[in-house]
């Protein structure tokens, strides 16, 4: 199995890890009482990223490996554990409300608004460029921000539906 191979199967598994993680604790937020806002455009966010992972492997599972970049790859990955431990039980991959609770201010929240966000927009482009696909880089890095653009603003949504929901 080449390198490309490897990282893009510790890529794949690391994620399904995430999507458990994040029903496990979306299901525990919806237990204390939480609610979905948005939910429609989930799907969309859910092809995107499916579709980066496909595209990587049908043309990047072979190619050389820019160490320099996966480097930057992998320290966005420090980074994105530290929004997951930051977050607790309160990250997910859905946009949830749970009345009562504050904003987190803490870890990478004190410096940016979206820090996981960013971490995305980096990995979008930095796996494929490490792999030698600039192409695959531009598009997703698109695709991405359109996502990002609908998501931004439902969290914007939700987040003053907290402000309004009674304690």
């Amino acid at each position: 199995m080449s390198l490309a191979s490897t990282i893009l199967a510790l890529v794949t598994l690391q994620r399904l890890g995430e999507l458990m993680l994040a029903h496990h604790n979306t299901k525990r937020l919806l237990a204390r009482g939480a609610f979905e806002i948005d939910a429609a455009h989930y799907p969309l966010i859910v092809a995107v990223h499916a579709a980066w992972l496909i595209v990587l492997w049908v043309y990047g599972r072979d190619q050389e490996v820019n160490l320099v970049l996966l480097t930057g790859f992998v320290a966005l990955q420090g980074v994105r554990v530290w929004v997951l431990a930051t977050l607790g039980l309160r990250w997910t991959t859905r946009i949830m409300v749970l009345p009562g609770e504050t904003l987190i201010t803490a870890g990478p929240y004190r410096y940016l608004a979206h820090p996981n966000y960013a971490v995305v927009v980096g990995e979008i482009a930095l796996l494929p460029l490490a792999l030698h696909l600039p192409a695959v880089a531009l598009v997703f890095t698109i695709l991405n921000g359109a996502v990002l653009f609908i998501r931004i603003r439902a969290e914007s949504r939700a987040l003053h539906e907290l402000s309004r929901a009674p304690s």
